[in-house]
């Protein structure tokens, strides 16, 4: 089944759909449009603008349900700027809302179709959390058509009276999924609530769980359903490997794999692990930038726009980078921390292999984590390849290109410590580190002699607690 035979007419559809493009000059688009495209060098829609396209420009609601980079920013953009094109917006009072759940999906949503909407004279305003509220609330004073906005930055410019509703007429929630997860679904009802029911909704998800399935139900009218890309991990171009490194080796393992030749994506679970693990691979003399919530929006906005352009190599980031960021021949996306869910797990894995790209995931994992990782992959639905890997070995560099780093600190200071296990044989917990201890016989007079420390040091600990 192809992606076009997927577009159907579920959620009580009885209109049938309109049939897929094959070219965009087959759309009944503004000429200015057509000539940005081109320029653009946009040449062949992609299977969800081929399919949705039609429907949207006619008008219909739109139910998308993929992952990202599949091309759905330009499925509803397109149609959004095309049906809005020749009116002019008052103060506070935009025409046409675009919902994403983070501040970089915003930006990214933004940059997309600005060329698009200047060359139809658009106004384009975008409102997210991490910049000032109140130039945004003087732009859509002066009038914007189009409003790229996180819920909870709306929320907040409507509780100011700063922006109002009752004229949009189309709505966009895209990632509507990661709006719900974040908690978020109370401010989306409460924009959907404000803007005219008769108008246009297009709603873009990688799932329709619960949350997004009532919104659908509640909010899209006689909607046309696409599916493309169901699961990042059903991407055939797209290589999963987990790799079992022992602890001490584990940091050696990372700094070698950012090292190689050309960019990486590395994923940790809190901001603290991100900036350490960032200011450890700048001592090594690998150009890594930390991005996570708890960086300004500009310093965000630059550290994305310098991985996009080269001029860093690796990012180094929490799940804050999970989600529609797009970076054009990323082909490596690294768990330095395994995730704990199975949509974390694919949505990470979609910055990788976007647009027909190959692309490969590596999920690093101690011996312990073995069977919660396995545990996870199949909740995912994915098949990887599991190679027990050390710091320095060919079998790394094979999967990862990972490769010496020059070891020359990037901001002055002292070089980063000199990584310990180097291509140290793996061990078992409590085994001495003196690998010869393991040989000839003397291994049970070590693990003796050890234990005997351990027992001298409980007491003297115990003394002291009853002295003290």
């Amino acid at each position: 089944m192809t992606d076009a035979d997927r577009t159907s007419t579920t959620h009580g559809d009885a209109t049938p759909a309109l049939p897929p493009v094959a070219s965009f000059a087959d759309l009944e688009l503004p000429a200015a449009l057509l000539r940005t495209l081109g320029e653009q060098e946009v040449r062949e829609p992609f299977p969800i603008q081929a399919a949705t396209l039609p429907n949207a420009l006619a008008g219909r609601d739109v139910l998308g349900r993929g992952r990202t980079g599949s091309g759905k920013t330009l499925a509803f953009g397109l149609a959004l700027l095309a049906r809005t094109a020749g009116r002019r917006a008052e103060p506070k009072q935009p025409l046409a809302l675009i919902l994403v759940p983070t501040r970089e999906l915003a930006q990214q949503v933004t940059e997309a179709l600005a060329p698009y909407a200047e060359a139809l004279r658009l106004r384009l305003a975008t409102v997210v959390g991490g910049m000032s509220i109140g130039r945004q609330a003087a732009q859509l004073r002066e009038g914007a058509e189009v409003v790229v906005a996180t819920p909870g930055r709306l929320h907040d410019l409507i509780d100011r009276k700063a922006c109002r509703l009752a004229r949009v007429r189309i709505t966009v929630l895209d990632e509507a999924d990661q709006m719900c997860d974040m908690g978020f679904l109370p401010q989306v009802t409460e924009a959907l609530d404000q803007v005219p029911a008769d108008g246009q909704r297009m709603l873009f998800s990688a799932t329709l769980d619960q949350d997004v399935d009532g919104l659908v139900r509640r909010y899209l009218h006689d909607p046309v359903v696409h599916e493309v890309d169901p699961s990042a991990g059903a991407v055939t171009t797209m290589d999963h490997h987990v790799l079992v490194v022992h602890g001490p080796d584990r940091y050696a393992v990372i700094t070698e794999i950012a090292a190689r030749d050309g960019r990486v994506l590395l994923f940790l679970d809190t901001k603290h692990s991100v900036d350490q693990l960032t200011k450890h691979l700048r001592a090594s003399g690998v150009d890594a930038a930390a991005l996570h919530s708890g960086k300004s929006q500009p310093q965000r906005t630059r550290t994305l726009a310098q991985f996009k352009a080269s001029k860093i190599t690796v990012l180094v980031a929490t799940n804050v980078a999970a989600r529609g960021l797009h970076v054009d021949d990323l082909d490596l996306v690294v768990n330095v921390d395994p995730p704990t869910d199975p949509k974390d797990y694919l949505h990470r894995a979609g910055r990788t292999a976007r647009a027909g790209e190959s692309g490969r995931v590596v999920t690093l994992v101690l011996s312990g984590q073995r069977r919660e990782v396995s545990r996870l992959m199949g909740e995912a639905g994915i098949e990887a390849t599991v190679t027990k890997v050390r710091s320095g070995e060919a079998q790394l560099s094979r999967i990862t290109g990972a490769r010496k780093p020059s070891g020359v600190p990037l901001d002055g200071g002292p070089a980063a410590p000199k990584a310990k296990n180097h291509n140290a044989p793996f061990r078992g917990i409590g085994t001495s580190k003196d690998a010869s201890r393991g040989t000839g016989g003397t291994g049970g007079k070590s693990r003796k002699s050890g234990e005997a420390r351990k027992l001298a040091e409980a007491r003297r600990a115990a003394r002291v607690r009853r002295e003290g």
